[in-house]
């Protein structure tokens, strides 16, 4: 069954916006871009644990103008000057580009060059923009941009997962379970995800 429900989108890095439901933030439905920020709200009563849904799976991708940097062994070649990756304290996407690039052993390496988006979508600005040579983003935001995927050996797939808060009404249940649902799955399809999973 489908329901018209109108959205106020609220953008921001998971870490954040999980901090401001902490603090009281009037949001109905929490989107995170990984698992773990929600089961702690849920744990500590500001989530409905019944409400977790895992909407999606989000990987990594790489991009960048200049056709030198395509794989992440390119970028520890000449020529990179700036690294873009969302922050990994608070954006579990900085979180999964860290990891790739720990497995890849470049981690060290490339550390001086990293510059850090407060989100993803910032991370991927400033290599779009030209302000960093290449980014470490996820797969969804550069797969129809020239993006190329990341050996996905080198990183744990996130577990996008989303909750209603405690005092949110019906609509944002309703909504999280469209979200899991055949017609939003194949809308997420189209835009780099892959089908989710259940937590």
């Amino acid at each position: 069954m489908e329901y018209k429900i109108s959205i106020r989108w609220v953008p921001g890095s998971s870490g954040t916006l999980a901090r401001q439901i902490r603090n009281g933030a009037p949001y109905d439905v929490f989107l995170s871009a990984n698992y773990e920020f929600p089961s702690e709200l849920a744990r500590s009563g500001h989530l409905r644990p019944d409400s977790l849904r895992t909407y999606a799976l989000g990987r990594l991708g790489l991009y960048s103008k200049r056709s030198s940097f395509k794989t992440l062994p390119s970028l520890a070649g000449p020529g990179l000057v700036h690294l873009s990756i969302a922050n990994p304290l608070h954006a579990p996407y900085g979180a999964l580009a860290r990891e790739a690039l720990r497995k890849a052993g470049l981690w060290e390496q490339l550390g001086p060059k990293l510059v850090f988006g407060e989100n993803v979508v910032q991370a991927f600005q400033l290599a779009s923009s030209g302000n960093a040579d290449a980014a470490l983003v996820s797969w969804s935001l550069v797969h129809d941009k020239g993006g190329v995927p990341v050996d996905p050996k080198l990183y744990t797939p996130l577990r996008q997962t989303g909750g209603a808060t405690t005092e949110s009404p019906a609509e944002a249940s309703r909504f999280l379970d469209w979200l899991v649902g055949e017609s939003a799955q194949s809308i997420l399809k189209r835009y780099g995800f892959s089908p989710a999973l259940r937590p």
